[in-house]
């Protein structure tokens, strides 16, 4: 069998799950490259607690190498172009020629799309802004606080959710509960209507319980930064004394031209295989778009949402069947569109959202109750993504597959 090199282009949780399984599953012959511009990486689901000063940076983030296993090459540069036709990637490091291709470049935030955004919110979707707004919640004497859904799509459906529950949980414990209106405002008609409305109205009624209104079906249009102010595209306008805002999303702008893409900018793939209309070439989690059964608005098709466990279970999955395909085996891994999300709702407490978002004819998506074991799960899953690849790992795995077993879950490590 000819040596093959598989380049895999960002270092995100699909990344470096496709990265490391590529190279447990192919012979050394084999050359596993990984691009990435940040020598550093960060675990997104920590940013929450870092805003509420239960992490620091330190110990959420490490750097990319120690993540990666032994064999895997790491190429630290930016990517300027990829031609498809002569099978080459170019960086500001240098230029590599691949056999196959997985693009797992994610979204990118640009709160610049939104005038005035840039310059008066705040946002726990980024390292630096979940610790500069550690430090504003910290100082925060009491008034209107906004947190908003700036645009759609966003990463992590559940995210704006907690962010606001961890939030009020931060006042309650400074005594500021009674002093603090928190209000939470998305475009979306209910909290995560890709779920389904039972799993939105169980959102809903946990947000009711902390003292959060919320306002569906508020798209953002300006930030007045002079009279703190929200404007919205219903002709509604809020003021506040502290916004923070999950910012609008948008695909890399590299993608453009490269014929793989949608004429919104995202990657179109195969929904169970993850291939893109060129050959040998993949892509996965938030940088592709695929749909699901369901219609967000009656013109808009619902979106598989843009999360963690649904690009680790992709990356598993192009991963398997590019080492099938190099080792001349038919591929016979898919995705099947299963996953899950531990939603933390303050004191210590999570509930876990479980579903098939294939299923037909919507997804099937349920919340279980309320309790210390679903956040538990997730600082177990935060140890495990974050140790290098060895025992250590592996017995928090271990772990985690026994915990959900326990409760009925099947957990992808």
């Amino acid at each position: 069998m000819p040596a093959r090199t598989v380049v895999i282009l960002g270092g995100g949780v699909g990344g470096i799950i496709t990265a490391n399984n590529l190279r447990r599953r192919l012979p050394d012959e084999h050359r596993i490259v990984l691009v990435e511009r940040n020598a550093e990486h960060a675990f997104a689901p920590s940013f929450l607690w870092l805003m509420t000063g239960d992490r620091s940076p330190e110990q959420v983030r490490r750097p990319l190498v120690q993540l990666l296993r032994t064999g895997v090459e790491f190429v630290h540069g930016s990517v300027e172009g990829i031609d498809l036709n002569r099978r080459r990637i170019v960086t500001n490091a240098e230029d590599i020629t691949y056999d196959y291709l997985v693009v797992a470049l994610g979204a990118e935030l640009a709160p610049e799309t939104i005038p005035g955004l840039a310059e008066d919110a705040q946002t726990f979707y980024t390292l630096d802004g979940a610790s500069r707004l550690r430090d504003t919640l910290a100082r925060f004497s009491g008034g209107r606080v906004a947190v908003v859904v700036a645009a759609m799509p966003y990463k992590c459906p559940g995210a704006p959710h907690e962010g606001a529950m961890l939030i009020a949980d931060c006042f309650r414990k400074r005594g500021l509960a009674g002093s603090t209106e928190l209000h939470l405002f998305t475009p979306e008609s209910q909290p995560m209507p890709v779920a389904g409305p039972a799993l939105g109205e169980a959102v809903r009624q946990l947000l009711h319980s902390k003292g959060i209104r919320f306002h569906p079906l508020h798209s953002l249009t300006s930030v007045d930064r002079q009279t703190r102010t929200a404007h919205f595209q219903q002709g509604e306008a809020f003021q506040y004394d502290l916004l923070v805002t999950i910012p609008p999303h948008r695909p890399p702008s590299l993608l453009r031209d490269t014929g793989i893409t949608n004429p919104a900018g995202w990657v179109a793939v195969n929904a169970n295989t993850l291939a893109t209309q060129h050959e040998r070439v993949f892509a996965i989690g938030d940088v592709t778009a695929i749909p699901i059964p369901g219609r967000w608005k009656p013109d808009v098709p619902l979106m598989l949402p843009k999360a963690g466990v649904f690009a680790h279970a992709q990356a598993a999955v192009a991963a398997a069947r590019i080492a099938a395909e190099i080792a001349g085996r038919q591929p016979r891994e898919e995705f099947r569109g299963e996953g899950y999300c531990m939603l933390e709702a303050g004191e210590d407490r999570a509930g876990f959202a479980y579903g098939d978002f294939f299923a037909q004819p919507a997804p099937q998506v349920n919340l279980r109750q309320n309790g210390k074991a679903w956040h538990l799960g997730k600082v177990l899953l935060e140890k495990w993504w974050l140790a290098s690849p060895g025992p250590k790992r592996e017995l928090y795995a271990t772990m985690l597959r026994a915990g959900g077993k326990a409760y009925g879950v099947p957990v992808v490590i």
